[in-house]
């Protein structure tokens, strides 16, 4: 039977051949088409044997179909109705069929395989059944549907193809009384078949939209026809009853579509040229919101939007949805309603967990919850931020249940900070309910974010982010607020309630719960002390992440200033602190109260002290004072706290080195300032505030080389670099640094000491300059005087160097160290010569106390072993065996200067590169020797230094296999300190590292007898840190012995050349 339907659909709308002259028009040839068409069906039913089935069903239907004509002229018409006649066939047998086959039992179980397919149902049709049945379908809503509906109703057939625009023109004359009962008919038919589903798909994936425009003008359009209010009120009901059937986001889409309307047409059509009128934009809003105020609205409007789409413009989709979603529509009850759904189901898009459409979907969230920060504020609070933010509420205001341990979930927890990072973070829009609403839980983040920095943890890099975004946007006065409640400067508000803190979740997350208390008190003091420690390292370490802005140096700016106001006072509240307390007129409550007062003031400052401390040791220069107005903020705290000091002391000379070394740091960044080649006049402006402390130190400093250096710099700051220093004004201030005072010595002494001052002293930034210039303009009057002023000038440099290397402070010492050592690398001509003055002077400033200047001297002798190994290396060998060999070294450190010449012996054998297996054999001698001293921490340098060495020889390393895997299994199997058992185990693993590939060849003798002591280390050892060298060096061996066993295949083609 449905062969037999579909059989009279192909008849019906299977074009003939054409019997049509060239004079015959389209709209013609069309109508004898569609007459010939229906004579040859009407025909063949009555005369084909094989349709008579179908021909019975026909009259069945026609029998019912009270909207059938027959006395029509409309050639169109009638094509339409034979087309829903068979349809309408072809939906009673489908129907009938599967109510049959419903009620027939399934077959039994044991007739059954597990391979064998369900049955199909009687109503599915067959790819070529669809396709006919799609045609039919196609010319019934082409003849019967577009071309009836209102201007501006739906996309119209013109908007098409040129056939549709043909229909439309030809079927443009019907009156609006058959207009409207045709469409009505088209319609209700077309919802009668979509009441099957094998055909309501057919019905609904290419005709929705028209359906749904066909209803809207039957239902809601202002009255023009003689329909019935049945008819209109019954349209209603199932325009409603399709809406909610059909899948909403394809609802969406087509209600968008029908209220945008058909656009511009051009001249054609000018009829339909406007767009959709004003009684369908209403209605379709109406509609649109119903359907947003839906469960799951919001999500179906995204999806309508968005599916489809290229992604190359979908930011600007999710930024209308967003606009679409802010604003409430009239249609709501009320606002609050409205808002209150809208907000969850906009939560509801952030936990979307599809890959594939996750990230738009959250970028509509983001941008949506961002609008409705900013403008209805009023609503997102209650709906928006406190579900966001509800978790980080609960740490703050959690009670203790003696039921539950776990306050906060893990799975709350995660959410929440993954919500806020798409908020705040990914929507990158910082504004003041953003920034007000972040501010009042990010302690709760701050204290979470130290924690995740203890363990592997994945919320870390949310927390980070979120940190940081608000220290990039927030304003000066509220960060540094807040980071004195962070650095424990000011007492802390919103934080983690007392009796919880964060603990690891299953899943890699973090819960809240219920802290277990400390019996000890020593115990609960140190792990109070050692949290505030951690969590003064996690602050730095995230203000050393905002490396391009100011806060950081805001921050240090204003501790100094605290610090400043704090030196001012500090002498009065150290003689208050002395006094001894009267409490013969004092209640004990006040007693206690003054002593809480003084703890509090000595607490606060030593809590000052300790953050300036933290921030200089953990961020750099170019972090906490990268802009010039910084640089001078800070050197008008260090002028300031020189006047406070210098007021104190009344005109005494100062003997704090350390008031007088931050007095000449702050001149000498003065100097470096004023010595840049141009300086804009915002940077003078911001210097005269210096005036008033130079002003001061300038009179009243008991140095007259200060008060002249000051005097000069405070001239070339107001008079905005016209007045230019003298280079006698520089000339003193490095002498400032010697103790002795030029009073206290010999006249003799003294005269030595002022003819050597204008010699030995290095000139200041800006008479460098001067010079400079100087050198510039005056050209030489020949070669050999060009030659001799440049080897006059670097003999001076060389000696004056040489003499700072001497000098009793630190960072001059260093300095000049520092600047010998690039003459060594540079190959300067005068330190070839001087090889062992310099020698010897590395080597007495390698006993210093302080590290910086021992590193750099370290630095130094590492530079002269590598560029002169034969002379150098002999002596360094001999005091690293028996101690200094300097009689001006002290012998009771012999052990420290041993130590730090190993040091120097193992940057040495890194710089020997290929020149280790001809430079290297004295030093393994001796590193072996040293295996066997008395001290653990000689062997393990030892050790140390053989490893870095071994890894350098390859082949060379041959002939000592056996001698050296000796020691090494020795000391790993005798060994009693862990410290020297660990070493012998690293030499193995940088031994193994060095040769690689090269391996079983060199240590063929001795890899067994190293692997066996790898392995009785692994066993055996009770030191961890040596089993986890062992797993280490057993790794580096098994990637030897796969490469060895298993090589990389090599694709390389041959070309051989045949004589």
């Amino acid at each position: 039977m449905i062969a037999e339907i579909i059989s009279a659909l192909n008849v019906l709308t299977k074009p003939l051949a054409s019997g049509c002259n060239a004079q015959t028009s389209k709209e013609e040839a069309l109508l004898l088409a569609l007459r010939g068409n229906i004579d040859v069906l009407l025909e063949q039913l009555h005369s084909n044997n094989s349709l008579q089935e179908a021909r019975r069903l026909r009259e069945d239907v026609l029998v019912d179909a009270s909207w059938y004509l027959n006395d029509t002229e409309d050639v169109i018409w009638s094509f339409v109705q034979e087309c829903l006649l068979l349809l309408l066939s072809l939906a009673r047998h489908l129907s009938a069929e599967l109510k049959l086959f419903q009620q027939t039992p399934a077959p039994s179980a044991k007739l059954r395989t597990p391979e064998m397919a369900p049955p199909l149902p009687p109503d599915v049709l067959s790819f070529s059944q669809q396709k006919t049945v799609g045609t039919a379908l196609q010319f019934v809503v082409s003849f019967g549907l577009c071309p009836f509906l209102a201007p501006g109703v739906g996309v119209p057939l013109g908007h098409r193809s040129a056939f549709g625009a043909m229909v439309e023109k030809m079927v443009s004359g019907q009156t609006a009384v058959g207009a409207a009962h045709q469409l009505l008919t088209t319609t209700t038919m077309l919802l009668r078949l979509a009441e099957l589903s094998s055909l309501a798909t057919l019905v609904f994936t290419r005709h929705l939209g028209d359906v749904i425009a066909a209803l809207c003008q039957l239902g809601y359009q202002p009255q023009k026809s003689k329909m019935t209010s049945k008819e209109r009120r019954n349209s209603r009901d199932v325009l409603q009853s399709l809406l909610v059937k059909v899948y909403q986001p394809v609802v969406i889409k087509e209600l968008l579509i029908l209220q945008g309307g058909s656009g511009p047409l051009g001249s054609s059509s000018s009829s339909r040229s406007r767009g959709a009128p004003g009684w369908l934009r209403r209605l379709c809003g109406q509609l649109l919101s119903e359907r947003l105020m839906q469960p799951n609205g919001v999500q179906a409007v995204v999806r309508a939007i968005l599916e489809g789409g290229t992604g190359g413009s979908d930011w600007k989709k999710c930024d209308s949805i967003a606009k679409i979603l802010t604003a409430c529509p009239q249609q709501s009850e009320s606002a609050d309603t409205y808002y209150k759904q809208v907000c969850s189901q906009i939560l509801e898009l952030l936990h979307i967990k599809d890959k594939l459409t996750a990230q738009q979907f959250q970028c509509v969230a983001t941008r949506a919850a961002v609008n409705l920060l900013q403008e209805k504020t009023r609503f997102a609070q209650p709906y928006l931020l406190v579900p966001v933010l509800s978790p980080l509420y609960h740490c703050i205001t959690a009670t203790a249940d003696v039921d539950c341990q776990v306050a906060v979930e893990e799975w709350e927890m995660t959410q929440c900070v993954e919500d806020i990072n798409k908020i705040w973070v990914v929507g990158n829009s910082p504004s003041s309910p953003l920034l007000r609403a972040l501010e009042e839980v990010l302690p709760v983040v701050f204290t979470l974010f130290c924690f995740t920095k203890q363990n592997v943890c994945n919320l870390r890099a949310p927390c980070q982010d979120i940190l940081l975004w608000y220290l990039s946007h927030a304003e000066t006065s509220a960060l540094l607020s807040l980071l004195r409640q962070l650095s424990g400067l000011q007492d802390l508000k919103n934080e983690v309630a007392t009796g919880f803190h964060f603990s690891p979740g299953s899943n890699g997350g973090v819960q809240l719960s219920c802290r277990v208390g400390c019996s000890d008190e020593d115990d609960a003091l140190y792990e109070k002390l050692t949290g505030e420690q951690w969590r003064l390292e996690c602050l730095t370490n995230l203000l050393a992440e905002l490396k391009d802005s100011d806060v950081p140096g805001d921050f240090f700016l204003d501790l100094l200033q605290e610090l400043t106001s704090w030196t001012a006072v500090a002498g009065v509240e150290e003689e208050k602190d002395g006094q001894h307390l009267d409490i013969s007129s004092m209640t004990l409550l006040e007693v206690e109260q003054e002593q809480q007062g003084r703890v509090a003031r000595q607490g606060h400052t030593l809590a000052l002290l300790q953050v300036l401390a933290i921030m200089v040791e953990s961020l750099q220069h170019t972090v906490i004072l990268r802009k010039n107005i910084q640089v001078i903020d800070f050197i008008d705290s260090l002028l300031q706290r020189a006047c406070i000091v210098l007021d104190k002391a009344n005109g005494v000379l100062i003997e704090n080195p350390i008031e007088n070394q931050t007095l000449s740091m702050a001149m000498g960044l003065v100097a470096t300032l004023l010595s840049e080649p141009q300086l804009s006049p915002d940077v003078y402006s911001s210097m005269s505030r210096l005036l008033r402390p130079l002003a001061t130190l300038s009179q009243q400093h008991p140095e007259v080389f200060i008060q002249e250096l000051a005097s000069n710099l405070r001239a070339v700051i107001a008079t905005h670099g016209a007045y230019h220093l003298t280079s006698s004004a520089f000339s003193g201030s490095k002498d400032s640094n010697l103790p002795p005072k030029s009073d206290t010595l010999p006249s003799k002494k003294r005269s030595e000491i002022e003819t050597k001052t204008p010699q030995t002293c290095p000139p200041s930034p800006l008479s460098v300059t001067n010079k400079l210039k100087q050198s510039h303009i005056k050209e030489p009057t020949s070669s050999e005087d060009s030659v001799a002023g440049e080897t006059s000038h670097s003999s001076q440099a060389f000696s004056d160097w040489l003499l700072e290397a001497c000098h009793p402070d630190v960072p001059t010492r260093a300095f000049a160290l520092r600047k010998l050592t690039q003459m060594v690398q540079s190959r300067d001509q005068e330190i070839v010569q001087a090889q062992e003055k310099v020698l010897i002077l590395f080597l007495e400033n390698l006993d210093h106390e302080d590290s910086f200047v021992y590193l750099s001297a370290i630095q130094g002798l590492a530079s002269l072993a590598d560029f002169y190994p034969e002379r150098i290396l002999e002596r360094l060998l001999k005091d690293f065996q028996q101690g200094s060999s300097l009689s001006t070294s002290n012998k009771d450190h012999s052990l420290e200067f041993r130590l730090k010449m190993g040091e120097v012996l193992m940057r040495a054998s890194r710089a020997m590169g290929e020149l280790a297996p001809n430079l290297g054999r004295p030093l393994i001698s001796v590193f072996l020797r040293g295996t066997r001293d008395s001290d653990q921490s000689v062997r393990a340098s030892s050790l140390s230094n053989l490893g870095e060495l071994c890894q350098r020889l390859d082949y060379a390393l041959g002939p000592l296999a056996q001698e050296l895997s000796s020691c090494l299994t020795a000391l790993i199997r005798t060994e009693k300190e862990a410290e020297v058992r660990r070493a012998a185990v690293h030499v193995i693993t940088l031994l193994l590292r060095g040769l690689s590939d090269k391996t079983t060849q060199v240590l063929s003798d001795v890899l067994l007898d190293l692997y066996r002591a790898l392995k009785w280390v692994l066993r055996s050892d009770s030191d961890e840190v040596a089993v986890l060298h062992a797993q280490l060096a057993l790794e580096e061996l098994d990637d030897v012995m796969r490469s060895l066993i298993f090589p990389k295949p090599k694709l390389e083609k041959k070309i051989v050349v045949l004589p």
